[in-house]
């Protein structure tokens, strides 16, 4: 099979795999489309030491099962419409018997554990637990814009958003347009987000926010123009410049969710938070109910959630498709790797 392989950082190359066997409990799966994340760029260019040369990347993915493992049952079936919730947890510690499967102490993540043969290839083995049904009928990629909206999902109610929230988006790349796609779902009065890039804009105005620039004003000026400060704010990119604007930009006692991963250290301006009591969240990944809970939501989605999506590319262009999105030239939304 074909895979890309992170040869070295800046360095990705198409190469020959031996097309894995599922092992009892495993399912072996086809890929249909896989998302460039984020992390795979930081992982790409080597800044945040969570990925290694030699290793396969990607986890957010669309994918038909090919192969049953000689132990799996639960009605899964060769043929079917798939994506894979990426975080393999023990299933035994506390953690997970809370049902909080992103905590458990030895979880592994597809895509960012070197060991695991992830969704940038052919074919990929995971565990059967793992997989999520997709409606048959659903147009197969948007499968990969599950994960993406589980991590949006996941930091909005982190966020304690409720229907009378007015929510604040820093950041208008892909994870902040899923924040305003899972907060329809979720269901706020008002959102808002503040992005530089004029696409990014155009894109989250067409999802149903209202976008602002934030060269243009001050956001605290832009906001009170729209009714005031938020009272919820998802901080999207990570940056000390961005965090500050989230606690600048909402209420006395507002809640801040960070999820942006930009910079592993920030700087915060503490009074803004101890004496305006504000609550700073962190938001990372998601248990496995919200992860089923995008899935069914992607799978009775409008066609226009396929809006997120800007540009395809098969493995042949992904090197190209991975220097343009490290080098500031950023497509609107996101970017999948077909195959």
């Amino acid at each position: 099979m074909r895979a890309l392989v992170l040869h070295g950082f800046g360095d990705l190359r198409v190469e020959q795999r031996q097309r894995p066997e599922p092992a009892p409990d495993e399912v072996l799966i086809s890929t249909i489309a896989t998302g460039i994340c984020g992390s795979d760029l930081h992982g790409f260019t080597g800044e945040n030491g969570r990925r290694h040369p030699g290793q396969i990347m990607g986890h957010e993915t669309a994918a038909r099962i090919v192969e049953l493992g000689s132990s799996v049952d639960g009605g899964l079936q060769p043929g079917q419409l798939v994506t894979v919730n990426p975080v393999i947890a023990c299933g035994r510690c506390p953690a997970c018997q809370a049902r909080t499967e992103q905590h458990c102490a030895t979880k592994r993540l597809i895509g960012v554990d070197p060991s695991l043969v992830s969704m940038f290839a052919e074919y990929v083995a995971v565990p059967a637990r793992n997989l999520v049904r997709l409606a048959d009928d659903l147009p197969a990629e948007l499968g990969a814009l599950v994960e993406p909206l589980a991590v949006a999902y996941h930091a909005l109610r982190r966020g304690g958003l409720a229907a009378n929230d007015r929510l604040l988006v820093l950041g208008g790349g892909p994870i902040g347009q899923s924040v305003i796609v899972a907060a329809g779902h979720t269901g706020p009065t008002s959102v808002m987000v503040s992005e530089p890039d004029p696409g990014r804009r155009a894109l989250c105005e067409r999802l149903g926010a209202v976008a602002l620039d934030p060269k243009a004003a001050p956001l605290t000026e832009q906001l009170a123009d729209l009714g005031g400060p938020a009272t919820v704010a998802v901080d999207a990119v990570g940056s000390s410049a961005s965090l500050g604007d989230a606690l600048d930009a909402t209420v006395t006692g507002g809640r801040v969710v960070l999820v942006g991963m930009a910079s592993p250290q920030l700087d915060l301006a503490a009074y803004r938070v101890s004496v305006d009591e504000r609550t700073v969240i962190g938001s990372f990944t998601y248990p496995a109910d919200e992860f089923a809970a995008m899935a069914a939501y992607v799978s009775s989605a409008p066609a226009s959630i396929g809006e997120l999506i800007s540009e395809r590319v098969t493995l042949d262009g992904a090197q190209r498709a991975f220097e343009q999105l490290t080098n500031r030239s950023p497509a609107p939304g996101k970017v999948l790797i077909t195959f």
